[in-house]
């Protein structure tokens, strides 16, 4: 037979017919289907907002984190959904918040099964999920073969400071993505153990680090035990920044970093008195850095009112799965992130809110002090359901000799406070104010002025001059939570205390 072409031409036409007729059969709107993200959670354990040299702090370096928040997106205003890791995480995972959850929204309790989380939902979808260090807990899981927030990586380990986790995260992400299949895109929760107590004590001036660079909460006293103090807590972070910035250059060496999204922040705020345990702005106002490639223009500071809770959706609008496949409360981020401006974006996010119930193990009759909390503009409301409580649990006794009595820890809703300076010196005349400004009760009702007073030492409560405030605040935070089924605005209110703990209790015996 004779070819009236060079038979290399048709073989290259027959090449190109066979091409089309493949794509013809592809189903429909696969060929421009997106390629879904990557998503990487990366979330440290008591950490308060401006903690991180992003944010200007001068006695931290935290190089991954500003590489996340300048290659990305830097907020100023990042609250958690609770004051405590447990509650915290829970809301973080099932966008919703803690009264909503049952007893996952208190500490040490139980994570039930029948809770929707977006673990669940991004597996079900074809991700591989996965987990590092600290995913939701201190509790008991019920019904499921490992934590919500994915299987366990844990195996790698290294030699750490005496104090500090030898959990080796960034070898154990690196576990987890050579184990991933290389058609799925992975959902991984690092959850670093750092900055939580307790400290290896010093290790922060015996690091180079700097007492003259600690800029102190005006909660805390200015003296130098509290600041050295502040120091190990600030090393600890940078410990866990260094994972982090492995774990980036991991993803950059692989070609998958910048179809990762990435997000940074922690889950309640620094282990201090008035800090972490309190609905304080130190003890919910949060860092957060997100990036996720040319998705989002990088290089900005947003200002918006954001929550922990709006994780799971933006998590989930990202994957390309609906929103309505689970019952949030918490709001994508995602119209944030993919805008150009900066400063406040979304003009509807006008509040945030959060709470807490029990937070230790410690109290002898399950009792937790319950706040109820908004956060608008430069103001923040308080509702302390409770206020015939003690917030930090009932005060020490010390016997006859000067030695502490039968309610030794009593205190533990602060981290480890027996062994804090402001509990050592507490009868100190520059620590005692401090000291009671964290273990004395408190009034029904808080008002501060965020803007003028960060460490909420002015209760503008009472002040007349803020009484429209203070009643607006009240009236919307009750609206709010009325709206949303909280057990507190109704006669069931006391069912938080009838969750089961479950972690290790220290009982005491009751008060005289």
């Amino acid at each position: 037979m004779h070819f009236p072409f060079p038979k290399f031409i048709l073989l290259g036409a027959l090449i190109v017919l066979l091409g089309a007729f493949t794509i013809v059969l592809k189903p429909r709107g696969e060929e421009s289907r997106p390629q879904r993200p990557n998503i990487l959670f990366v979330i440290s354990d008591d950490q308060s907002f401006a903690h991180a040299s992003a944010y200007g702090f001068k006695a931290i370096d935290t190089p991954a984190f500003d590489r996340v928040a300048r290659e990305g997106v830097l907020f100023t205003n990042a609250f958690v959904a609770s004051p405590g890791c447990s509650p915290s995480r829970a809301a973080i995972l099932t966008g919703k918040n803690c009264w909503q959850i049952g007893p996952a929204g208190t500490h040490a309790s139980t994570f039930p099964i029948e809770l929707q989380i977006f673990t669940d939902v991004l597996q079900e979808s074809g991700y591989f999920v996965g987990l590092t260090g600290k995913g939701w807990g201190p509790g008991k899981v019920v019904g499921r073969a490992h934590n919500p927030a994915g299987k366990q990586y844990d195996r790698h380990t290294l030699t750490a400071p005496k104090g500090i986790s030898n959990n080796d995260y960034a070898a154990n992400f690196q576990d987890f993505f050579e184990q991933k299949p290389s058609d799925q895109p992975f959902c991984f929760w690092m959850g670093a153990q750092e900055p939580h107590r307790r400290y290896p004590t010093g290790i922060g001036e015996r690091s180079g680090m700097k007492i003259s660079d600690v800029k102190v909460p005006a909660f805390l006293p200015d003296q130098d035990e509290v600041k050295s103090d502040m120091l190990d807590y600030l090393y600890e972070i940078q410990w866990y920044d260094r994972h982090l910035g492995r774990i980036l250059a991991l993803l950059e060496e692989k070609g998958e970093l910048e179809n990762t999204l990435v997000v940074v922040t922690s889950d309640n705020g620094m282990p201090f008195p008035r800090a972490k345990a309190n609905c304080y702005e130190y003890g919910i106002h949060v860092p957060l850095a997100i990036r996720w490639g040319a998705q989002v223009k990088g290089g900005r500071v947003i200002d918006d009112l954001v929550s922990s809770i709006d994780f799971a959706p933006t998590f989930l609008e990202a994957a390309g799965i609906g929103l309505n496949t689970m019952k949030l409360e918490g709001k994508s981020l995602m119209n944030i992130l993919k805008a150009t401006t900066e400063g406040l974006v979304d003009t509807e996010r006008t509040a945030v809110y959060a709470s807490r119930e029990r937070h230790s193990s410690s109290r002898w009759n399950n009792w937790g002090y319950p706040q109820r909390t908004i956060r608008k503009g430069q103001y923040q409301y308080i509702w302390n359901v409770h206020p015939e409580r003690w917030p930090a649990g009932a005060p020490q006794k010390y016997d006859a000799d000067g030695t502490l009595g039968p309610m030794h820890g009593a205190y533990h809703d602060i981290d480890d406070f027996n062994e804090s300076p402001l509990n050592i010196l507490r009868e100190d005349k520059d620590m005692a104010p401090y000291f009671h400004m964290a273990v004395d009760k408190r009034p029904a009702e808080e008002l501060y002025d965020i803007k003028k007073d960060p460490g909420c030492l002015q209760n503008l409560a009472a002040d007349p001059a803020y009484a429209g405030i203070r009643k607006q605040m009240s009236q919307e935070l009750k609206d709010y939570l009325a709206q949303t089924h909280d057990p507190r605005t109704t006669a069931d209110g006391e069912i938080f205390e009838t969750y089961i703990r479950y972690s290790p209790i220290r009982t005491f015996p009751k008060p005289n």
